[in-house]
């Protein structure tokens, strides 16, 4: 049961428009929250190194992956799911850039998540005062013809960071996930992915949960009979992002995952285009490092 319609990515893959993301989610309540998405309907999840929850986000799959008996929070069997129908996101923390460490560290990243391959391995954050973001994309590179990963891409990147990749790259970025939603909403970034074909993948959607208060979106919400966090999660898919909302109980799995059957008119879509005011809530990415 896939909820989420997918895209394509620009060498082929698909991936689903509308995936989990795990920041934040503690070890011991990936396993439990990764079942439940897949019940509900969830094939695409993110995580990265930095999490700390690979290994339980690695249980959860499995539980599903055991034909005939695994189960979700609602108790739905899955006999038929396969390891090809779910897309598995992790990424390389800044402390092992360069290409040698960014080796190692995927390595232990496939360890800890027991797959024999990843959907999707990114870099984290560019880290650009150090520099050896090239370095590290050449990695990727390295893990992409190996086939040890189906597709790679990069997080947090700006548009001069992605000028100087595409210097020396060989294989544009399939997305780049950046922080995106209403109040930051990254016109200048999204038009340059836009003209090399990377996909824009938004990592805090919901603006951690600040956005939802807005009087534009909760208007909007009443309008429609849905929730805030599903009027900004329609307004992504409608802009043609990839959205990876984390949650953490099976209501809110469901309730962010049932936005495909119903649409924002065109007055919504410009009511809010006009709430943008380049509000961060998590960090500028010049300033990781």
């Amino acid at each position: 049961m896939r909820t989420s319609p997918r895209l394509s990515l620009n060498n082929g893959v698909l991936i689903d428009q509308l995936g989990f993301g795990l920041y934040k989610v503690p070890a011991a309540d990936a396993e439990g929250l990764v079942a439940t998405a897949l019940a509900a309907g969830y094939r695409h999840f993110d995580t990265a190194a930095m999490y700390g929850n690979e290994t339980g986000v690695a249980r959860g799959i499995s539980s599903q992956l055991d034909a005939g008996t695994g189960s979700g929070g609602s108790g739905e069997l899955f006999p038929s799911l396969s390891r090809e129908d779910i897309f598995v996101t992790t990424k390389v923390w800044n402390d092992h850039h360069g290409y040698d460490a960014t080796l190692q560290a995927f390595d232990d990243s496939m360890v800890n998540l027991g797959l024999d391959y990843v959907d999707m391995y990114l870099i984290h954050w560019p880290c650009p005062r150090r520099g050896l973001f090239p370095e590290t994309y050449r990695a990727l590179e390295t893990l992409y013809r190996e086939g040890r990963v189906r597709a790679i891409g990069v997080s947090n990147f700006q548009p001069a960071h992605l000028d100087r990749l595409l210097q020396t790259a060989e294989v544009v970025p399939a997305v780049n996930q950046i922080e995106l939603h209403p109040w930051l909403q990254q016109d200048e970034l999204r038009h340059k992915h836009a003209e090399l074909g990377i996909r824009t993948e938004a990592w805090s959607p919901l603006g951690r949960g600040q956005v939802l208060s807005d009087p534009v979106i909760q208007a909007c919400a009443t309008e429609h009979n849905r929730t805030p966090a599903q009027v900004i999660l329609r307004w992504h898919m409608q802009l043609g992002n990839i959205a990876i909302p984390k949650a953490s109980s099976e209501a809110r799995i469901r309730e962010n995952l049932d936005v495909f059957s119903f649409e924002l008119s065109e007055r919504d879509m410009v009511a809010i285009k006009a709430l943008d005011r380049g509000q961060r809530t998590g960090s500028h990415p010049d300033n990781v490092n």
